[in-house]
């Protein structure tokens, strides 16, 4: 079996990023490997995203275990969205694979992944059957950020679709190009294209642990998606602005006909208050959705790196910091 320890490219890579997730690292390495003697060669890279438990020292004790283990940790915690952005960045294989390290991503399922890829698709991509692991109100929100990410983006983006996939080398390739730093990685997955196809599969529990998002990160992750595949926010207030001013326009002649025809009479205070609260609030949020837009083009601008890296574990760390050097 060629060996990517030794300079021979892999036949796949399995990009697992990890926050805080020691306690599921064993659990996942030992249904893992055996997933992948479907595969000639591979290596894992395990994106420690500035964990604060013990993570980093499981993750070098595995690597000393078994050198296809590998991982890059970075300095601080930069988000999953940037920690896969990495993993693509360091994948040597002819393909690699995205998955989560709390084993709701069965490792099992990437024989499917495998067999399709083969057939020829270059973007395999696993499908949720269902959300029962989710809590009511999360199935209610997912729904209907699809239903609004279909309604306005400019892309089609399938439902139940996640990081979960397997993705062709081309198809890596012209991910790495992409270098936005408000990333929605499934909608980078819709939008480079490429010939595609969903497999179904059953979430399961975490093994161990919490999930890291927090209703309010999802709020943040939905509506950096909507931002970054849509001008609909922006191009919407200029139908509001028109609307206001035509409704302006119609009581400017409703009052000059009161004047004329039933005399002039003194508008109450409680309806002025009303109209200037309205309007100064529609002026704000206006305002606010520009300045979100104008704020991604600041952080595209500054040219900041995506990540910054505190330490390669593994074999292929030392040839990998020269790439990124280069």
């Amino acid at each position: 079996m060629p060996d990517p320890c030794n300079g021979a490219a892999p036949e796949l890579s399995v990009i697992v990023p990890v926050f805080n997730e020691s306690a599921n690292l064993r659990p996942l390495v030992r249904r893992l490997v055996p997933a992948l003697d479907c595969v000639e060669s591979f290596e894992v890279i395990f994106i420690d995203d500035g964990s604060s438990d013990d993570t980093r020292e499981v993750l070098r004790a595995l690597n000393a275990e078994d050198p296809r283990l590998r991982a890059i940790s970075f300095s601080r915690n930069f988000g999953k969205e940037i920690a896969i952005a990495a993993g693509v960045d360091a994948a040597l294989g002819r393909g690699a694979v995205i998955m989560d390290a709390d084993l709701q991503h069965p490792p099992e399922a990437i024989g499917l992944f495998v067999a399709k890829w083969r057939e020829g698709y270059q973007n395999v991509y696993a499908v949720r059957q269902s959300r029962e692991t989710d809590s009511p109100a999360r199935r209610w929100f997912t729904k209907k950020f699809y239903h609004i990410f279909s309604a306005f983006g400019e892309i089609d983006l399938p439902e139940g679709a996640g990081d979960f996939r397997l993705l062709d080398r081309v198809v890596l390739d012209a991910l790495k190009g992409l270098r936005e730093r408000a990333r929605f990685s499934k909608g980078l997955y819709a939008w480079i294209g490429f010939k595609s196809v969903g497999v179904p599969f059953e979430v399961a529990e975490r093994h161990s642990g919490e999930s890291k998002f927090s209703y309010g990160k999802l709020t943040r992750f939905a509506f950096d998606g909507i931002v970054s595949f849509t001008t609909v926010p922006l191009k919407v207030w200029t139908y509001i602005g028109t609307a206001i001013a035509a409704f302006a326009l119609v009581n400017a002649v409703y009052y000059v006909l009161e004047v004329f025809i039933w005399g002039v009479t003194v508008p109450g205070f409680a309806s002025l208050i009303v109209s200037i609260m309205f309007f100064a609030g529609v002026q704000l949020i206006s305002l606010g959705v520009l300045g979100e837009y104008i704020g991604r083009v600041f952080a595209e601008v500054k040219g900041r790196p995506l990540y910054v890296v505190a330490e390669r574990i593994g074999a292929a760390a030392g040839a990998q910091a020269e790439a990124d050097d280069e």
